[in-house]
């Protein structure tokens, strides 16, 4: 009774989908992965920041 199988979890996700749509979860899991994105950006060290900031700039002016 404590565990959910998969049955379970595949219950939820076929409610999630009826009751909030695609649209709206795919605008969710952009959101959450545009998140972690920023956080890991934000877990960098300076060091690495200053020696990936020349590699962009180079790509931009190409």
């Amino acid at each position: 009774m404590g565990e959910f199988s998969p049955w379970h979890w595949l219950l939820v996700i076929v409610l999630a989908f009826l009751l909030f749509g695609t649209s709206r979860l795919g605008d969710v899991g952009k959101g959450l992965a545009e998140g972690i994105r920023n956080f890991k950006a934000a877990l960098k060290s300076p060091e690495e920041e200053k020696k990936e900031a020349p590699k962009e700039e180079d790509q931009k002016k190409s």
